[in-house]
Formats: C-alpha cells, structure tokens, sequence
C-alpha cells in the first residue's frame, strides 16, 4: 500500500513539473503577469519590463505581457530606433531587421517604447525583434498608435494596468516575409485589465489597411480573443470573477 502511495505521489508530483519549471523560470518577470500567463507554450523570455513568449517557427511571439504604472509613464529616457535580433534566440530561429525592407511591413513594438520611458534598459529592451510582429505600416501609424495612446491615458487616470498583446493567425501558414520567414499576422490583438476596478477591455486590430479611423469599432470581448488566439487571460482570477470579466465588453472605458 505504501509503494502505490508513493507511485501515485511521484506522478502527481512529475505532471507538476512542466508548470513548475515554467513558473521558476518567470523569475522576476511573475508580476508582469501576476494574472495568470496566457500559455505555457513557446519560448519563455523574461525582460526588465515586461515578459513574452516566443515562437521559433513564425519567428515571433505568441503574446507579450506587462505592468505599466502611472510614475513609468512620466519618466524621461529618450527612445532608440535600433532594432536587433535577440541575444537569448539562437540564429536560426531569430528575425532580423533586414527582413522588413520592401514588403510594405514595419517591425510593431509590442511593447511600445513610449511606455518605457521610465528606465534605458526597459527602452532598449523594447527593441530586440523577439517582441514584434510585421504590421503594415498604415495600421501600426493609424490604429496601433491611438490604441497605445488611449492605453497611457488609462494609466494616467487609473493608475496602473496589465496588458498582453500579440498577433492573430487565422491560418497555420501565414504569409512571410524576408529571408527569415517572418509569420505575418492577420491582425493584433491587445486585453487590457484594470485590477483596481477589476475590469477588462480588449481589442482586435486588423493587419491590413484601416477600414476605419474610429478606435471603438476594434473593440471586443476577452472571451473573443482567446477564440481567435487559442490563449487564456486572467485565469489566476477566481473562476466566476474570471468568467464575468472575460465575457463583458465594457462602457466605461471609453468614456
């Protein structure tokens, strides 16, 4: 009885050990989602400012996440503009910036350098290829700009948000592009979440030339991304809290 008590403890104790290592290898980067990580899938990169998820096949990742504040928004450290491949991504399985001249596609910060103002290493970091996804340039200066501008002015009258963003497939074989083959996505996504008012609201951006200018027609349910991405968002919410944020589509967002 004794031996099947530990037979049975070791296997519990060996099915834990995928999220486990997961967990451990968070490290400092556990309260940039300190709502629950969409996947456990890809490539686990955890930076200064924010941590991702990367995908060696499509040469991007699959969801970026972070913790912005009021007092990061206001800091003063200029921008770069030096894309570089990722140190921690092996060659083959890297991007390089060479791969977005002559298609139309601009390298999208996922984590916008505007909101790492606040530190030289997070603004630095904001630039390595393993967090951004080719977007077609109308939409990245359109839609993306004015969502990511809304997004700060949450923080400046909330005071603090999580946000996960990433890319939108709608096939297993995306169209690429350079010599790296770099998986275009068929649109954007971003979840946005309020922990003070224990709110979310979401968005899904199209990847190609704007139908239109007006941000609110972009918004979604939660619930909605996650169908589109195969992710789950918020699950170290409780269940019913989780389910009831996850469903609605605010109003008081865009007020």
């Amino acid at each position: 009885m004794k031996r099947l008590a530990y037979l049975f403890l070791t296997m519990f104790l060996a099915s834990l050990l995928p999220s486990m290592a997961y967990a451990s290898a968070l490290g400092d980067c556990n309260n940039q989602i300190k709502y629950g990580a969409p996947s456990n899938s890809g490539i686990l990169l955890c930076r200064l400012a924010y941590v991702l998820s990367y995908n060696t096949a499509y040469k991007a990742p699959n969801w970026v996440g972070y913790h912005l504040t009021k007092a990061e928004i206001h800091g003063n450290f200029l921008r770069t503009h030096d894309f570089i491949p990722d140190p921690e991504i092996s060659h083959t399985n890297n991007a390089n910036v060479g791969d977005y001249h002559n298609d139309g596609y601009v390298p999208a910060q996922l984590v916008p350098a505007k909101d790492m103002i606040w530190s030289a290493r997070a603004m630095n970091e904001s630039y390595l290829l393993s967090s951004v996804v080719p977007m077609k340039r109308d939409v990245y200066r359109g839609m993306w700009e004015a969502l990511q501008k809304k997004v700060r002015n949450w923080v400046e009258s909330r005071g603090e948000l999580y946000i996960v963003t990433g890319p939108v497939y709608d096939s297993p074989s995306p169209r690429t592009i350079g010599a790296n083959h770099v998986a275009v996505p068929s649109a954007i996504f971003e979840v946005v979440f309020d922990p003070v008012q224990v709110d979310a609201i979401a968005f899904i951006i199209p990847n190609h030339e704007e139908h239109s200018k007006n941000l609110p027609n972009f918004i979604t349910s939660v619930n909605e991304v996650e169908k589109r991405t195969g992710l789950n968002f918020l699950s170290n919410l409780d269940d019913q809290v989780e389910t009831l944020v996850d469903s609605r589509i605010s109003p008081f967002w865009m007020q």
